[in-house]
């Protein structure tokens, strides 16, 4: 997989997109140092297995749900907010797996999506131009000039907050929480704060049924298969210097290996085929992932993925596409031709929430749930047609009661938006709306 050319620091020869301008290099190379002396966060056996499932996902054995936050919050990383939004993905899996019928790979956008592009370095707030805001990681969301100055040592914070969450996920997905004796209880939870979705009621039952049935044949309804689940991470690999840092060598294989997650992605806005982004992705054995939006170049791709997956390995590559309700049909078909005349094994997952983003009458950025609906939908006809496989969604929610995307069955409007609107950069999903898309997907795979 890598040439004699590359290192972890060889990006560094490379042009560079979305970076934060550090004002103090002296604390940011104390910063990384200490990173670099820090624990890894994942194991490289653990990222392996994702790999394998992912190879079996690209033909079509296995389905992938990528989600969680847009931004994940300093302020936010406690136990309450960190078991509401793992309450919903382990609903969404269990939904897609009894009722889409399909093994399901569950893989969070947590435990380091604290960075995120943006598209100006600054923005004007109350007539003075401050900085804009890049994640917490780098600086504030506060509109100050102070607080959006970048602080390298919010990267030490950032590690840790991403140490404690992925401590309290493992203990939650490995010490019984997600046992299928609990879908009763993540129900009750979740009644306390939505109204009761009669299909997921429904599930409920038949799972019961299921598990008194496998009782009654003396089937071990204790298996650790049955009262765990495997949750892996995933955030943007933007700020490569603390990627850098988080790399490390697998002393079972030699093979260098990326700590901070199991598998990363770089974004649409950073995936210049000779970029920095590219050029270090290529050298470590996670699986990648490639965001791809309408202004994509055919040929640029190719080469990406000539770059980071040369030996064409099933599962190491993954195209997201985020294109739009109204512009998937125009870019989608010829990519989706193109990769597959080439022969590139992809695993291909759609982000429906980014191309449907749009501003209301008030200026508050918004989605509607119709329109991710449809994309979703016109990404598995499309695949359909061209007899490939649609391997999975990434979606951004939480296990909140906000109001930051339009419509579903809760009926949000406009003027609901601004009761709960609590997101620093792209509206999410609220719990209800995302287990509400997750039947509606079952829909889809059943089709």
């Amino acid at each position: 997989m890598i040439t004699d050319d590359w290192s972890k620091s060889s990006w560094r020869k490379f042009p560079i997109e979305q970076q934060p301008a550090w004002p103090d290099s002296c604390t940011r190379e104390e910063v990384f140092q200490s990173l670099s002396r820090l624990p890894a966060l994942v194991f490289a056996g653990e990222t392996r297995e994702l790999k394998q499932k992912l190879a079996h996902a690209a033909n079509g054995d296995q389905f992938v749900l990528q989600c969680g936050d847009c931004a994940e919050d300093f302020s936010e990383c406690n136990g309450p907010r960190i078991h509401a939004l793992l309450k919903v993905i382990l609903q969404m899996s269990i939904i897609l797996k009894y009722s889409g019928e399909k093994k399901v790979v569950t893989i969070g956008r947590i435990c380091g999506q604290y960075a995120k592009p943006r598209s100006s370095d600054t923005e004007k707030v109350n007539g003075i131009i401050i900085p804009s805001y890049r994640g917490d990681m780098v600086n504030s969301p506060e509109p100050t000039l102070e607080a959006r100055k970048p602080d390298p040592k919010r990267i030490l914070d950032g590690y840790f907050r991403s140490t404690a969450t992925l401590n309290l996920l493992r203990a939650f997905t490995q010490g019984g929480y997600a046992s299928l004796e609990q879908v009763h209880a993540w129900h009750l939870d979740f009644c306390d704060k939505f109204p009761a979705n009669r299909n997921y009621e429904k599930l409920i039952k038949g799972i019961r049924k299921t598990i008194k049935f496998m009782a009654a044949s003396e089937i071990d309804i204790k298996a650790p298969e049955l009262n765990k689940i495997t949750l892996y991470t995933s955030h943007e690999g933007l700020l490569l210097e603390y990627e850098e840092a988080m790399t490390r060598i697998d002393t079972t294989t030699g093979k260098w290996y990326d700590t901070s997650a199991h598998m990363l992605w770089i974004g649409d806005r950073t995936r210049q085929p000779d970029g920095a982004h590219v050029e270090f992705m290529r050298g470590i054995c996670n699986p990648i992932g490639i965001k791809v939006g309408p202004t994509y170049n055919i040929d640029e791709i190719k080469r990406i993925a000539e770059k980071i997956n040369p030996e064409n390995q099933a599962g190491r590559l993954t195209l997201i596409t985020r294109f739009g309700a109204e512009k998937i049909e125009s870019f989608f078909p010829f990519l989706l031709s193109e990769i597959k005349k080439e022969g590139f094994k992809i695993v291909w997952i759609c982000d429906p929430m980014h191309g449907n983003t749009y501003e209301n009458s008030n200026s508050i950025k918004t989605r509607k749930f119709d329109d991710i609906l449809m994309e979703l939908k016109k990404f598995f006809q499309i695949h359909a047609s061209e007899g490939t496989v649609a391997g999975g969604v990434h979606l951004e929610l939480t296990g909140d009661n906000v109001t930051e995307c339009i419509g579903g069955n809760q009926k949000i409007i406009d003027n609901d938006l601004h009761k709960h609107y609590k997101t620093h950069c792209d509206p999410r999903l609220n719990a209800a709306q995302a287990v509400e898309l997750s039947f509606k997907l079952t829909e889809i795979l059943n089709h």
